[in-house]
Parts: structure tokens; C-alpha cells; sequence
């Protein structure tokens, strides 16, 4: 489990397709990487992935085809920066949210605009997730932990400040750029308990 909390904006150092079209990625890092255990998770942009090796300022982990799939990380290159998380430990200060590192779906920055020293990025979301997304609820746009704005349809808005900016990937996107999203775990079991199928 995750709280949408970036703590470290890392890069992608080499994108190795293997045979059965899986992806490894070495992923440069300011963690101190031998305190990170082989088999342990990371959230990387939002995506939960297994440490498979690690060695001086870098770690590795494995893309599977479902999750090259389901993601962004599929068109991810050599120098692309990420959002980088470790896991929550029990007594953890809880900052953002209680996020799973599944992501629901992909979307897209649609626009962004300067609001005061702050950015409003407008996210258009699939139809499928439309109805998970409210004002003031939260969500996880590429791993990083935001309050809902507004929504007008299929989009919502977000203000990013200068902090975030600097900090996490936010800072590097343009409109069209795709985004992993995780919908509010409490809005997901909601919806669910309501559904009537």
C-alpha cells in the first residue's frame, strides 16, 4: 500500500524487451538502493512493481505484458523520469491517500493552464471511469495523491503547486501526455455495493 506521497523522482536508466515480450527496467534512483530488499514493492508513476536487483543509484524491476498493457509504462524510454514511492509502513504519517499501486485505467493531460504560481492540468479519464471521479474526492494521477478540483464530463481538473511541480513528473508534461490513474479505493467499493448486476 501507498499514500500517493512521491518521495523521489527517479529516471529510467534502459528498457530491455526480453523474449516473452515482458520489459525489464532499471530505473536510477536517490534511494539508497541496498536498503532496499530484493522482492520489495515500489510504485513507480502509480504502478506497483517487484524489485528484482539493485546495485549503486539504481534498481530493477520487470514489466509484465497486463501491465505494459494497462499503463503508460509500455511506451517508457531511456531517461524518462518517474514518480518513485516505497511502501507504507505501519505508524507511517498518512499524507495523501490510501492508494493500492493498481492502476484503474489511462488518461490523458488534456490541458494546462497557470493558476497564480500554482498549474490547473484538466485529465480526461475512459467513459469506464467516469463515474468514480467527484469534486473534492481524491485520485492518483500517476502515483501522486491529488484532490479533485472540478469535473466537467469525462474530465476533471487539478491544481498542481510549485512544490509538486518540482518534484514529481508533473513538472515534465505536456497536453496529450497519458497518465496512469487509480480511482479513490472507497469510491471503487462503493460503487460496487451499489452496483445492481
Amino acid at each position: 500500500m501507498f499514500t500517493g506521497i512521491v518521495t523521489d523522482l527517479g529516471k529510467v536508466r534502459s528498457v530491455t524487451r526480453q523474449p516473452g515480450g515482458e520489459v525489464r527496467f532499471e530505473i536510477a534512483t536517490a534511494y539508497p538502493a541496498e536498503a532496499i530488499p530484493i522482492g520489495a514493492s515500489v510504485a513507480h508513476n502509480g504502478v506497483c512493481l517487484t524489485v528484482v536487483e539493485r546495485g549503486p543509484g539504481w534498481f530493477a524491476v520487470f514489466a509484465s505484458l497486463e501491465t505494459l498493457d494497462k499503463t503508460t509504462l509500455g511506451s517508457w524510454k531511456a531517461g524518462a523520469p518517474v514518480n518513485l514511492e516505497r511502501p507504507l509502513k505501519v505508524g507511517d504519517e498518512l499524507g495523501g491517500h490510501i492508494v493500492s499501486g493498481h492502476v484503474d485505467g489511462v488518461g490523458t493531460v488534456d490541458s494546462i493552464r497557470p493558476e497564480g504560481e500554482s498549474k490547473r492540468f484538466l485529465i480526461a479519464v475512459p467513459e469506464s471511469l467516469r463515474k468514480f471521479i467527484a469534486p473534492k474526492g481524491s485520485v492518483a494521477v500517476d502515483g501522486v495523491s491529488l484532490t479533485v478540483n472540478e469535473v466537467e464530463g469525462a474530465r476533471f481538473g487539478v491544481n498542481i503547486i510549485p512544490h509538486t511541480l518540482a518534484v514529481t513528473t508533473f513538472g515534465h508534461y505536456r497536453p496529450g501526455d497519458r497518465v496512469n490513474l487509480e480511482i479513490d479505493m472507497l469510491a471503487r467499493y462503493v460503487a460496487r455495493l451499489l452496483d445492481k448486476d
